[in-house]
């Protein structure tokens, strides 16, 4: 037989010798750590890592909350598996399951509390992934057992020691002598061992009143401290299979001094953000580090007007020199010229020798995000009333056009308007984008709305206002109403809603912070009556029985 050519009855060529054909990758599995519940302690590798992924393991069902609060989405068409709903799954079971997800060298992400090989379950479930034939790696994450006592405000600086015990499985037993001793002792286990604890603790000749404080749902916004005797731990009600640390010896002893987390003024605090659809508020993110649970609900989608020529002239209009001021009153109107821009090929520097004004600093924000630093910022009163005040007037020696341009929404006051007509000038308004009313959010958020289950609402808008309570109804009288400024308000009370906090300033940040000094001002005034510091929810009065 010739070189290169095939054999009698021979049907496909010869391979080269020195090229190798590949097959299919292994199945990939990364281990994330995703800390004690908190998502802000979610490490960049693990954000990474998640937004990658082909498969995403949950470790306990409030993890897919994670993906929520870090604003982070499993990649494209990632399947989000929950374990936890088929109960303690054996590690060998659990490796098969990631091993089906793996197939045809996919990603998959297993998420797991805390850091994951302090739970030797997950130790062995790599394993056996690694004998199926997968490549593993691990990101590590915060372990629960140093946050945790952390967020109780516990110092781990014990003169006479500090032990970890990780016990999620109940292995009391192998806890040694010199850890059930004098010194601080912090164990993560689960609510169904709890009388085991007890017993191994005394039988290791720990005091039976010795204080213990019990932590459930630990480093989140439900996180719940228990201060009670080590006699009466056996006896706490809490979820079988739900994850309960334990910290007892000498560190608790400066523990109300220290306990910052639970301390927050709004902390547990369910607060109901209404909002623009499409929008990413910072205003969850501040009322969250406050300790609030900020619940958004959109209100108003923003959709382009319906005759968008008017508006393409205008823009036109920018770039030839036909107006002397571009005038933003919104977050909404700078994104609406931002995306004509992109449309017809033009940027920021398109802009040079014009002036621009932005009616608040989150509008000017928004500015400066495009590249473009505002000539006009309203500094006493960010409305469009304020910025109407410090408008200057027209003056035909400085100002060579006399023209300014206003890109609006559809249902806009014509306010600013007649001031700037006042003040000399010739005033284009466009509309630039239109607010429809949103769907009603589910059933469950509307009852929650009505019923009283919010602490706090949060308006940001009139618009707001009225279209939450349009699709979702009026909230209930124990519910307190935070304002973002004096026109909401107003809008408020319209509606028959009683007003407890308005911002100083017309900011989303400012707001957040004005709810929570309201809301620790209220906790100081009922401790000093010496009155239960209960959360607006918990004052409902039960409803009477037919």
């Amino acid at each position: 037989m010739k070189a290169g050519t095939a054999g009698k009855g021979s049907t496909t060529p010869s391979a080269s010798p020195d090229r190798l054909v590949a097959g299919p990758p292994p199945g990939h599995v990364i281990y994330v750590g995703t800390g004690p519940g908190d998502p802000e302690l979610l490490t960049l590798g693990a954000v990474r890592a998640i937004a990658e992924a082909a498969a995403v393991v949950l470790d306990t069902p409030e993890q897919r909350e994670l993906f929520e609060h870090a604003a982070i989405n499993p990649g494209g068409d990632a399947e989000v598996v929950d374990l936890s709903a088929e109960g303690r799954l054996r590690p060998s079971v659990r490796a098969k399951k990631i091993a089906k997800l793996a197939r045809g060298g996919k990603r998959v992400v297993r998420l797991v509390a805390g850091d994951p090989f302090l739970d030797g379950g997950v130790a062995e479930e790599a394993a056996a992934c690694v004998r199926a034939g997968l490549a593993f790696e691990v990101i590590p994450g915060v372990s629960s057992l140093t946050a945790i006592p952390e967020y109780v405000g516990i110092s781990m600086s014990s003169p006479s020691g500090v032990h970890f015990v990780s016990a999620l499985n109940g292995e009391f037993t192998k806890v040694g002598a010199s850890q059930w001793g004098e010194g601080t002792l912090v164990i993560a286990t689960r609510g169904q061992h709890l009388a085991a604890f007890v017993e191994a603790a005394l039988s290791a000749g720990r005091d039976a009143e010795e204080e213990v404080v019990v932590t459930s749902r630990g480093g989140s916004n439900q996180q719940s401290s228990v201060v009670m005797s080590l006699a009466e731990v056996q006896t706490f009600e809490s979820d079988a299979d739900g994850r309960i640390h334990l910290m007892l010896g000498a560190a608790l002893q400066n523990r109300e001094e220290l306990a910052w987390y639970e301390s927050k003024p709004l902390f547990g605090w369910r607060v109901l953000v209404p909002r623009t659809k499409d929008d990413a508020t910072q205003i969850a993110n501040r009322l969250r580090g406050h300790g609030a649970d900020p619940e958004e609900v959109g209100t108003i989608s923003v959709e382009p007007p319906r005759t968008p020529q008017q508006m393409d002239r205008a823009i036109k209009g920018l770039v030839a020199g036909r107006y002397e001021w571009l005038c933003f009153t919104s977050v909404n109107a700078v994104k609406a010229v931002r995306e004509k821009f992109d449309h017809f090929g033009l940027d920021a520097r398109d802009l040079s020798g014009l002036k621009v004004a932005a009616v608040n600093a989150e509008t000017a924000q928004a500015m400066r995000d495009w590249g473009i630093e505002p000539d006009l910022v309203p500094v006493r009163e960010q409305t469009a009333h304020g910025l109407g005040e410090e408008w200057p007037p027209y003056d035909d020696v400085l100002d060579p056009i006399n023209r300014i341009f206003v890109p609006r929404a559809d249902l806009a006051t014509e306010q600013l308007a007649a001031t700037l007509v006042e003040l000399g000038w010739e005033v284009e308004e466009v509309t630039a984008y239109r607010t429809v009313r949103a769907a009603p959010p589910p059933v469950e958020v509307r009852e929650a709305i009505k019923s009283g289950d919010f602490d706090a609402v949060c308006f940001t808008s009139s618009s707001t206002v009225r279209n939450l309570v349009g699709i979702a109804g009026k909230p209930h009288a124990n519910t307190l109403v935070a304002a973002i400024g004096q026109a909401t308000a107003e809008a408020c009370e319209e509606h028959g809603l009683t007003v407890s906090v308005v911002a100083a300033e017309p900011d989303p940040v400012v707001l957040a912070d004005a709810l929570a000094t309201f809301a620790a001002e209220r906790r100081t005034e009922l401790e000093e009556q010496g009155e239960p510091v209960l959360k607006p929810s918990e004052l409902k009065q039960p409803r009477r029985r037919r």
